[in-house]
């Protein structure tokens, strides 16, 4: 697992206008274990557009202080967050505010100490609980789901192409006059299902074309937003 598929990474704001592939090295298992918490890749998101204070942090999240706070330090001592100059806050009295480094971007999980499934299931908590903040469901823009059937490398060409993309976009300045959106790519085994082995469709021994234009998405087709 690399970090764009297990930590949403948090590119670091107003960063330089970069292109190209990202040069990833593997995550230290400190760097592992802070991204392994839903809480922290929250809190990551929330520091990516501007600096927040702690206090900003737990009243937002709905979350003891104390407890925000063990969070805050765990990202700032693994490099995720770097606290911003000390400010003056609404009633006069000082504040320290924090900020995304965009290191998470960085990192591939691969070879972390970390289960996967314990960092995937960080990550898909983040996102739920970010898309439930922004309205629910009708805050997405878009879906896609679809079904494939495919070999090692197809399946490495697919991920390394949409990692190009994700690359391109993610080191690009922010648009002056953008809107701040959230992007989830995952992709995961299906099973078997009755029938045993999926048998892939277009080879030898398949069944002709359906005129309708329309896949099944058990032949190992695409099944456009099924």
């Amino acid at each position: 697992m690399q970090s764009q598929e297990g930590t949403g990474g948090e590119p670091a704001a107003g960063g330089p206008g970069l292109r190209g592939p990202v040069v990833r090295r593997p995550a230290t298992a400190a760097e592992a274990k802070a991204l392994a918490h839903p809480l922290r890749m929250r809190i990551l998101r929330l520091c990516l557009d501007r600096s927040l204070t702690n206090k900003q942090l737990a009243e937002w999240l709905g979350k003891d202080p104390g407890t925000v706070l063990h969070h805050v330090r765990t990202l700032v001592a693994s490099g995720f967050l770097v606290p911003d100059e000390v400010r003056q806050g609404p009633k006069g009295a000082l504040e320290k505010p924090y900020r995304a480094t965009g290191k998470s971007w960085t990192l591939s999980l691969e070879e972390s100490p970390v289960p996967e499934a314990t960092t995937t299931q960080a990550m898909l908590e983040a996102f739920l609980a970010e898309l439930a903040e922004a309205g629910g469901p009708s805050a997405a823009t878009s879906f896609n789901r679809l079904a494939l059937t495919l070999n090692k490398a197809s399946r490495d060409e697919l991920l390394a192409r949409v990692l190009a993309i994700l690359d391109e976009f993610v080191t690009r300045p922010p648009d002056p006059d953008g809107e701040p959106y959230g992007l989830l790519f995952g992709m995961h085994r299906r099973p078997q299902g009755p029938g045993g082995p999926v048998r892939p469709t277009g080879g030898p021994g398949a069944a002709p074309p359906d005129p309708s234009g329309d896949q099944d998405p058990g032949s190992g087709g695409v099944a456009p937003r099924s």
